[in-house]
Order: structure tokens, then C-alpha cells, then sequence
């Protein structure tokens, strides 16, 4: 093994989705899901071709569940958070899947014969808190100036799905493993707000018997305890740093409309601060660094 692999290897670690659904063992399930998204009937599970690209493993650009079939390129990934950033991130991916399919391939792309490509959808399984659509479009053209965005040359699509409880019901229907997936991620979280001890343990342990993934999880019990609690505390990193974002960009607003404005705007910036940042008068001064002959006055008004 190069070191390069063996970089890859020590640092990328498998997520359930990718865990349950990229699994050579069980392409039924992926030819499952494959079928649900795209109200298909293949029912050859050896029709799927897993494509592994360690190069854009390396780079930081991985992705959940990678396959071919039928000439489609298929990128599945599930996400825990909203972002809609999503296409550049997927741009970046299938620029690397696309590369590693030429080389395998042996295809001249400096040729004067036109390369033939899989061609790519690109789909995202989404269980995060904010509240979404059952399908949501993110175009990278969202990402552009609004005044540029139809000259674009460069298009990307990506469709986010909504698999919390109760939604895509026919989706859910049609790929029970893709429902009993939600289930194990929607309980766990639950659990895990509830205050259990062990959330991931008791989710694990109260899996309906019925359920055609249990062998599987039940088989890989540490393994998925140990996805499980990464996912979790990813997700709440995440949740956690979009709120600062948030914090830092109304702060930064707040900070320049005071250095713009008289003293009534002044002050309503400076109670805005109090009431969204919950900072005493002092506090909202020294923020704003309110000069000391300003301080006197302000605080009589406020």
C-alpha cells in the first residue's frame, strides 16, 4: 500500500449511509433505493458498479455511495445538516469520479472521437432539524452573482430529498431499506434529545425484529455505534458552527450601520445588540467601541 492510500485509509472513516448503501454485499438494497428515486424496475442488482476513487478520498472530497448503471453516474449522499452548498461540493467530486473513469477506461480526451460519460445525478438523502420540502432543488448557479446567473456555462443540479419521519411517503414505500435507515437516524437523535444514557445502544436494541437491515446492523454492532455517535456529534458540530456564521455575519451588520449612522440609529443598533446577542448596555457599548464622551449620553437613553 502507498503512503498515499494509507493516508486515505487512516483518515476517511465509512458513515452508515454509505455503510448500509455502498455495500457490494447488498446491491440489492442500493438497486432499491436506485429504483425508488427514479420510479425504475431494474431488477439485476450486478447491473451496479461501485466506483471507490481513493485520489478524491485524498483530497477531502468524499462522497457516500458512488455507482453506475444503465450509463448513469450516481452520486447519493446523506446529509444531517442543510447546506446549500451542496453542488459546488459534488462539482468538485464528479470532476474526480469523471477523471478516474477516463483513466480506467483508457478514453483519449484529447482525441478528435468524442468521450462518451455516464451521465451524472446527483442526489442528496437529508434528516436535518430545519425544516425543508420533501424535494428541494440547489443550483450552483444560486452561488453566482444574480445579474450573471443566466450566462452561466457552468451548471450544476442537485436534488435534496427530505427523509425525516413522515416524509416522501412513496419514496419511503418503495426502499424499505431506506426507510428503516431514517428510522435508526431519527431514533437515535430522538434519544439522544431525550436524554438516554446510551441513544445509539437503545435504538440498536429496539430495531424491529422485521426490519431487512437489522441482521446486517446487528452483525456490525460496534461498527455502527461508533458511525452513529460521529455522525451525531458532526451534525451538531456543524449546527453549532452555522449558528456562529450566522452570529458573526448580524454582528458584522450590526457593527457597520452603527459606524454609518446618527445617534438614533446609533442607539437602536446598540439595543438591537442588547436584545439579539443578550448583552448588557456596557457590553453593547464596548462591542461597538462607543467612544467614553458618547458613553455618559447613550446610557441615559438606554
Amino acid at each position: 500500500m502507498s503512503e498515499k492510500e494509507n493516508v486515505v485509509t487512516k483518515d476517511y472513516k465509512d458513515r452508515l449511509f454509505q455503510f448500509i448503501f455502498g455495500q457490494a454485499d447488498h446491491k440489492d438494497w442500493t438497486l432499491s433505493l436506485y429504483n425508488a428515486v427514479n420510479d425504475s424496475d431494474y431488477a439485476d442488482p450486478e447491473a451496479i458498479e461501485f466506483n471507490t476513487i481513493k485520489e478524491a478520498l485524498y483530497l477531502g472530497m468524499h462522497n457516500d455511495v458512488l455507482f453506475i448503471i444503465a450509463q448513469e453516474m450516481n452520486l447519493y449522499e446523506h446529509q444531517s445538516t442543510y447546506n446549500p452548498n451542496m453542488p459546488l461540493r459534488q462539482m468538485q467530486y464528479v470532476s474526480g469520479a469523471y477523471e478516474a473513469y477516463v483513466k480506467k477506461h483508457k478514453l483519449n480526451k484529447y482525441g478528435v472521437t468524442q468521450v462518451m460519460l455516464p451521465t451524472p445525478h446527483l442526489i442528496v438523502f437529508y434528516n436535518g432539524a430545519r425544516e425543508v420540502d420533501d424535494c428541494v432543488i440547489l443550483n450552483l448557479s444560486d452561488a453566482f452573482s444574480e445579474d450573471t446567473r443566466e450566462t452561466s456555462d457552468i451548471q450544476v443540479r442537485v436534488k435534496m430529498l427530505n427523509i425525516n419521519a413522515g416524509r416522501n411517503k412513496k419514496l419511503m414505500e418503495q426502499c424499505r431499506p431506506l426507510f428503516e435507515y431514517a428510522w435508526v437516524m431519527d431514533t437515535s437523535r430522538r434519544y439522544k434529545l431525550e436524554g438516554h444514557e446510551d441513544p445509539v445502544d437503545d435504538t440498536i436494541r429496539l430495531m424491529p425484529m422485521d426490519f431487512v437491515i437489522r441482521d446486517f446492523i446487528m452483525a456490525h454492532r460496534e461498527e455502527v455505534k461508533d458511525m452513529l455517535l460521529t455522525e451525531y456529534n458532526e451534525a451538531q458540530s456543524h449546527e453549532l458552527f452555522q449558528l456562529e456564521g450566522e452570529r458573526i455575519g448580524h454582528e458584522k451588520g450590526l457593527k457597520e450601520g452603527l459606524k454609518q449612522g446618527a445617534d438614533g440609529a446609533r442607539l437602536e443598533d446598540i439595543r438591537t445588540a442588547m436584545q439579539k446577542l443578550n448583552l448588557s448596555a456596557d457590553a453593547a457599548m464596548d462591542f461597538f467601541d462607543i467612544p467614553q464622551e458618547l458613553r455618559e449620553k447613550y446610557a441615559k437613553e438606554l
